[in-house]
């Protein structure tokens, strides 16, 4: 009896054990089921935060498209309303003063020649009448008739000068503004940075200009455009020299330069280099200065939107190329690339 009474007992424990093993292989699927299903859905939320993650980097990206667009047509609008009344104003100017200016430098040759008329009938009257009446004599001794006759023709020559120079900058602002010329033309562009230096000159008092050009052909291009460039890109090199010179109060070991050297090379790019040496610009800020509204400048002296324009006008309206190096404290150098056929 004893025996059996443990194989019943054994048999016993064997039924409990094998209850408990199918609990727990019951558990078991629950569990690997559950785990599944959490694994499911633990995927399901991964996707979903991969999926809004790249949404969120596409609207993130489709604003910043979006703000860069607003600004580049705000600096479009900026840019065509400045050329705009510019182009209206300078025009303007250079006709109202080409009209009597015109009429002077058209008169004084005559003039010249009317005064050496009088100059000629009064050495005929010194000849003819070598013992004229003592009034002669009494109202003639404040009259140094030789000076006069020595210095007219200097002054009829300085007029000449002065109403050529004139003439000169009528035509240069009537070149810069070019309103009458529309789309793209065939453009020497020596002339088109001539005509700015000539307009530039007050500004450039004190400030060496060395040319350095090379044979190049003429450019196609906007005309007007491309002068509002280049005229930004001299301003900026002005400006710099001008805050050096401010900050060394005139106690500089160099004289202030800015050098323009052009070349054209084999691959038809036409190449337009600006050197100043004024204050340069650090590395920290370098990639910005082409932002639009960046600046350097005190509050009211420059809204930021020069080197914007000069960079939307040569990069992205003519398809060339614009680099900029600098040095901080030895200056900034600007090189433009522009196909010929641009």
């Amino acid at each position: 009896m004893g025996d059996r009474q443990q194989i019943e007992e054994f048999e016993k424990t064997i039924r409990i054990l094998r209850k408990k093993l199918a609990r727990s292989e019951k558990d078991r699927k629950q569990i690997e089921s559950d785990v599944a299903a959490k694994e499911a859905l633990l995927k399901t939320v991964i996707h979903k935060l991969k999926t809004s993650k790249t949404t969120l980097e596409q609207r993130t990206q489709d604003l910043q498209d979006a703000l860069d667009t607003m600004q580049l047509m705000q600096v479009q609008l900026v840019q065509s309303a400045k050329m705009s009344v510019l182009g209206q104003t300078t025009a303007g100017i250079a006709h109202e003063i080409n009209n009597p200016i015109g009429f002077i430098y058209s008169n004084l040759d005559h003039l010249d020649e009317y005064i050496q008329d009088l100059f000629k009938l009064i050495h005929l009257y010194h000849h003819y009448l070598p013992s004229p009446p003592t009034q002669f004599y009494v109202d003639s001794e404040d009259i140094d008739i030789e000076l006069i006759e020595e210095d007219i023709p200097q002054i009829l020559q300085s007029m000449n000068r002065g109403t050529q120079r004139i003439r000169d900058i009528v035509l240069a602002l009537r070149n810069f503004s070019r309103l009458h010329e529309a789309g793209y033309k065939a453009v020497d562009i020596h002339k088109s940075i001539d005509n700015i230096l000539m307009l530039l000159q007050q500004k450039l008092s004190g400030i060496e200009v060395v040319k350095n050009y090379g044979e190049l052909p003429l450019l196609h291009c906007s005309a007007g455009d491309l002068n509002q460039a280049l005229i930004n890109i001299l301003n900026n090199a002005i400006n710099a020299i001008a805050i050096k010179n401010g900050q060394t109060e005139g106690q500089l070991s160099d004289p202030s330069v800015i050098t323009i050297t052009t070349q054209y090379q084999s691959n038809q790019q036409v190449v337009v280099n600006f050197k100043d040496n004024g204050t340069g610009i650090s590395p920290e800020i370098i990639d910005k200065v082409f932002d639009p509204f960046f600046t350097t400048q005190e509050i009211g002296q420059g809204i930021g939107l020069g080197l914007t324009i000069a960079r939307q006008i040569i990069v992205d309206q003519h398809g060339g190329h614009i680099d900029i190096q600098s040095e901080l404290g030895r200056g900034t150098e600007f090189l433009i690339r522009l196909s010929s056929q641009c």
